[in-house]
């Protein structure tokens, strides 16, 4: 059976720990009509455009 030669540090197990728990941050796209930043495979808020087409008018939300 595979014993440690030594102890780990509490800086090393937790350095390991940490590593996980830091924030992913969100990738954003620029929507190709208006320019606007956008979430991936979301339809823009902006212009209403989705993949070149346009899902709905700005004007029904408002």
């Amino acid at each position: 059976m595979a014993v440690p030669k030594s102890k780990t540090s509490k800086a090393k197990s937790r350095g390991r720990r940490a590593i996980n728990m830091r924030f992913k941050t969100k990738t954003l796209i620029e929507c190709p009509s208006c320019g606007n930043k956008v979430l991936l495979h979301r339809v823009c808020p902006k212009c209403g455009f989705y993949r070149g087409r346009q899902i709905f008018k700005p004007e029904e939300i408002a």
